[in-house]
C-alpha cells in the first residue's frame, strides 16, 4: 500500500507518529466515454470561455463567487496558509463509545501504521483503546479538507474514519412525506417482527457480492466474443395486493428458504463450470491428468 499522509496522533501530551494508508478500494469496472461515431475516447480540456483557449494548470486559481459574476480568488499558497497549523496532527479531542455514533456520520476509512519512530507509543494507544472499549474523536486535515474523525482499533491496527460535522448532516425534518403518526396495525407489526427474526443473521461481509458488477463483466465478455448481451429478466408481477399479504408471502418465502441466498452457491458452481469449459482442451487435460 502507498502512504498517502504522514503525521501524528496526539492525545494529551502524547504524540504517536503514524503513516496513513487507504483501507478500502473501489472495484467498479472502469468505463470510458467514447464518441459514438468513431468509438474513440473523448477528451476534456480546461477552456476559458473568454479567450477560448486551453488554460494551463499553472494559470488556474481557486475562487469563491460571493455574488453572481464576482469572485474573490486564492492561490494554492494562500489556501495552504489559511489551513490549520496542525495539518500534520490528528488531535484526539474526546474518547467515546462506538455505539454512540450513528453511521450516517461516517465517510472513508484509513489504516494508520506506526511512523519511523514511536512504535512503543503506537502499541500503547492500541492497547489503551482495546482495554477501555473507547474510540477517539479527532480533528484532521487531509489535502486541505478538514473533517471530524474516529480513531479506533481494527484487528490490532489503528484505523481512522473521516466523519461529517454535525452541520453537514441534513436534519430528518427535511425529508418529505413523512407519516404524521406512528400508529401501526398490531397484527402487521407482529408479522413484520417474525419476518425480521426469520431473516436475522450474523453479519459476514464476504458473503455479499456485487451482482451488477458480475452482470456487467459477463456482458463485456459476451461483447468481446461477438455475442449478444443478455437482457436482465423483467420482474414478475406479484399477486400480493396489500401489506398483510406481502408479509405473509415474505414469511412463507423465508421459511421455505426460497431466495437469493440459496441461489448463489449454484450460480457460483455454474460460473466455475463455464469458465472451465472455456479453457483450451490441452489445459483441461493437463489439470485432469488425461
Amino acid at each position: 500500500m502507498q502512504t498517502i499522509w504522514k503525521g501524528a496522533v496526539s492525545f494529551g501530551l502524547v504524540n504517536v507518529p503514524v503513516k496513513m494508508f487507504t483501507a478500502t478500494k473501489e472495484n467498479d469496472i472502469p468505463m470510458k466515454m467514447l464518441h459514438k461515431k468513431y468509438n474513440v475516447p473523448i477528451h476534456y480540456s480546461r477552456t476559458c470561455p473568454k479567450c477560448e483557449k486551453e488554460v494551463e494548470w499553472s494559470d488556474i486559481v481557486r475562487g469563491y463567487e460571493y455574488e453572481p459574476g464576482h469572485f474573490v480568488t486564492f492561490t494554492k499558497e494562500e489556501l495552504e496558509a489559511v489551513a490549520s497549523e496542525n495539518t500534520r496532527e490528528i488531535q484526539i479531542l474526546d474518547f467515546v463509545d462506538l455505539e454512540q455514533i450513528d453511521p450516517i456520520y461516517y465517510q472513508k476509512t484509513y489504516y494508520l501504521a506506526p511512523g519511523d519512530t514511536g512504535t512503543r507509543a503506537y502499541r500503547l494507544l492500541v492497547k489503551a483503546l482495546e482495554t477501555t472499549n473507547k474510540i477517539g474523536i479527532a480533528n484532521v486535515t487531509i489535502r486541505s479538507k478538514s473533517s471530524l474523525a474516529a480513531i479506533r482499533v481494527v484487528e490490532g491496527v489503528l484505523s481512522m474514519v473521516t466523519m461529517f460535522y454535525a452541520d453537514e448532516v441534513r436534519p430528518v425534518a427535511q425529508v418529505p412525506n413523512l407519516p404524521e403518526d406512528d400508529d401501526v396495525n398490531d397484527k402487521e407489526l407482529e408479522m413484520a417482527q417474525m419476518l425480521i427474526g426469520q431473516l436475522a443473521a450474523k453479519f459476514e461481509p464476504e458473503k455479499y457480492e456485487d451482482d451488477y458488477r458480475a452482470r456487467l463483466q459477463e456482458a463485456i465478455d459476451r461483447k468481446i466474443q461477438g455475442k449478444e448481451v443478455k437482457m436482465a429478466p423483467e420482474e414478475k408481477p406479484t399477486n400480493v395486493i396489500d401489506l398483510m399479504e406481502a408479509l405473509k408471502a415474505s414469511l412463507n418465502q423465508a421459511k421455505s428458504g426460497d431466495g437469493s441466498k440459496d441461489d448463489k452457491p449454484a450460480a457460483k458452481a455454474k460460473g466455475k463450470q463455464q469458465a472451465e469449459e472455456k479453457k483450451p482442451a490441452a489445459k483441461r487435460r493437463k489439470r485432469t491428468g488425461a
